[in-house]
C-alpha cells in the first residue's frame, strides 16, 4: 500500500556555491512533494560522523579514506537540509536524484543534469564527488536522518492544493 512518508535531502556545498538550490528544489515541488522543514547549517565533524557512519555506514562499507574525503568536501561550506513529504517520498526522491556517481546518473535526473564527475576521477585526485545532493536511501533511513537533523518543533503540518488530488477523501 502506498504511504505518505517523509524523507531528507541535503543540498551539498557544491549546489549552494553554484546557486542552483532553488532550481533543483522546484523539481521536487513540481512532482508534488511538500516541504515540511528546512534550514541552512554548517554541521560539525561529529554531526557528519553520526550521519555518514552511524546511520549511513560509509566507513563500514567504503572505508575511512572515502569518509575523510567526503567530509572534506562537505566542509567546503554550509549545507541546506530539507524534509520533504509525499506518497512514497523516499523512493521518488531517490529516482529523481539519480545514481550517486554523477557519470552514471541518467539525463533527466538531478545528478545527470547538473554533475558529471566519475568515481575514477575523484579517486585519482583524492576528492569527494560533487554530486549536488544527499537523499535518504529509504523510508527507514529517512526517519533516522530526519531525527538527527531536525527537532520535531522544526517540522510542520499544513495542506497543499496538490494534496486535494492525492489524498483519500475524508468521510
Amino acid at each position: 500500500m502506498a504511504t505518505l512518508e517523509r524523507t531528507l535531502i541535503i543540498f551539498k556545498p557544491d549546489a549552494i556555491q553554484r546557486g542552483i538550490v532553488g532550481e533543483i528544489l522546484s523539481r521536487f515541488e513540481k512532482a508534488g512533494l511538500k516541504i515540511v522543514g528546512n534550514k541552512m547549517i554548517k554541521p560539525t565533524r561529529e554531526e557528519y560522523f553520526h550521519h555518514y557512519e552511524n546511520i549511513g555506514k560509509v566507513i563500514s562499507r567504503r572505508g575511512q579514506k572515502v569518509f575523510d574525503v567526503t567530509l572534506d568536501m562537505m566542509n567546503l561550506g554550509p549545507v541546506m537540509a530539507f524534509v520533504l513529504e509525499g506518497i512514497e517520498a523516499a523512493a521518488l526522491v531517490r529516482k529523481m536524484v539519480g545514481a550517486t556517481e554523477p557519470k552514471s546518473a541518467l539525463p533527466g535526473t538531478i545528478r545527470g543534469d547538473y554533475a558529471h564527475i566519475s568515481y575514477g576521477h575523484a579517486d585519482q585526485h583524492e576528492i569527494g564527488i560533487p554530486n549536488m545532493i544527499h537523499a535518504s536511501g529509504d523510508a527507514d533511513e529517512a526517519k533516522l536522518e530526519i531525527a538527527h537533523w531536525f527537532a520535531e518543533s522544526e517540522l510542520f503540518d499544513y495542506t497543499t492544493v496538490h494534496e486535494q488530488f492525492t489524498q483519500p477523501k475524508k468521510k
